[in-house]
């Protein structure tokens, strides 16, 4: 009896003593740290846009027919002037002669107008010297001035004749000369919109024919902002872009102007933000998506710490300055203070005041804070693992 009770005292004991270190075991963090870095930072506005030409016409036909030739086809080099496209001019060849004709004989109406003129000025002279001698009656003598008035009135209507007719002459004359499309512009034809036998009305709505860019050699981007970065663009900022026909290329341009208005699409504002792109070798198509991005500020030799150091928060701890909301939480982005900590000789984080200034996608201007290049501040805590006070390793104590 008495060997079984000193066997369960033992049990107990060794019981007692397994949860007595099981209790004083304590967690042991592992972190990821980031060095403190010095070198340059830039800071950007990420955008998407399409490429286009600067200047692209689009070229349609004012009368109405059937197109006869096309002088001009896809990427067709073209000068201003040129002759692009032909509409058959047979009827408008009718039009100008009929309208020819009529001219003539308005101008023929307008001759005889005078003819009639000179004469009735005559008589009424010739009766003016026989009523002084009262050789004729005053009738004759107001007869022959009515015929003059009527004469006068005759050729002035012969005249208004001629103007208007002269006028369907020249409109005749000049729907022939549009039966030619002429590129009115110097460039490369980017779309034909035609073939020969289509027949084009130019009623309501002037049909597009072909679309001509004027310059290649110089193309724009059109790109959607944020409105809560284009506060931070201005015109002249240098752009780099990407586009996916040549991911391994990276290209170049400048802000050329920030327009006012604003774009609304399901409450969520933009502004189109033009951008200018040297196209000298004509790698770049219009059309092409450019993957955009903006330079707003760049800083030489300044330290620099990783974002994600910012983002971290051990257990428990506080922020040391409340955050500020919503719009006043934008305007002191670059201005408030924040918390990073490091890793203290008890493998603790230490908390460290820091003020932060411009950013990119990963790093942050250090502008004030206690500290220097090459310090090592905690980024993320990888896993908690529990240490043993002593006695053996199992975290469930000793086994029996």
């Amino acid at each position: 009896m008495k060997r079984y009770l000193l066997l369960a005292a033992v049990v107990l004991l060794a019981i007692a003593v397994g949860a007595y270190f099981l209790l004083r075991t304590k967690p042991e963090a592992t972190y990821r740290t980031a060095k403190v870095e010095r070198g340059m930072i830039i800071s950007s506005v990420s955008a998407t846009g399409n490429l286009s030409a600067v200047i692209t016409v689009q070229v349609g036909t004012q009368v109405s027919g059937t197109i006869q030739q096309l002088y001009a086809d896809f990427n067709s080099r073209v000068k201003k002037g040129q002759a692009i496209a032909q509409i058959e001019p047979a009827l408008f060849n009718a039009q100008v002669e009929q309208t020819r004709g009529n001219y003539l004989s308005a101008e023929a109406n307008l001759e005889k107008a005078k003819v009639t003129v000179v004469d009735a000025r005559r008589t009424m002279e010739r009766n003016r010297q026989l009523i002084k001698d009262g050789i004729i009656a005053q009738s004759d003598f107001d007869f022959a001035l009515t015929a003059l008035d009527s004469a006068l009135a005759s050729l002035k209507a012969a005249e208004a004749s001629v103007i208007q007719v002269h006028g369907a002459y020249d409109q005749a004359q000049t729907n022939l000369r549009y039966t030619t499309i002429r590129s009115p512009v110097d460039g490369i034809v980017v779309s034909r919109n035609v073939d020969v036998g289509q027949t084009v009305a130019a009623s309501f709505q002037t049909p597009t024919l072909f679309t001509i860019a004027q310059d290649l050699t110089k193309m724009e981007i059109d790109t959607s902002v944020d409105e809560a970065d284009i506060g931070r663009l201005r015109e002249g900022q240098p752009v780099s872009f990407t586009v996916d026909a040549y991911p391994e290329s990276r290209f170049v341009g400048k802000v050329r102007q920030i327009r006012n208005s604003p774009v609304i699409t399901q409450n969520v504002v933009t502004y189109v933000v033009v951008i200018v792109v040297d196209n000298r070798d004509l790698k770049l198509k219009p059309g092409m998506t450019a993957n955009v991005s903006i330079e707003t500020a760049r800083k030489e030799n300044v330290l620099k710490i990783p974002s994600a150091a910012l983002r971290f928060k051990p257990k428990g701890a506080k922020d040391a300055k409340e955050k500020p909301s919503g719009g006043e939480q934008r305007r002191l982005k670059k201005e408030v203070t924040q918390q990073v900590y490091l890793l203290g000789a008890d493998n603790k984080p230490v908390p460290v005041t820091v003020k932060t200034g411009i950013s990119n996608d990963g790093q942050l201007e250090l502008v004030d804070g206690n500290l220097k290049e090459n310090d090592e501040v905690i980024v993320e805590l990888v896993s908690t693992q529990k240490k043993s006070g002593g006695m053996g390793s199992s975290p469930m104590g000793p086994r029996f």
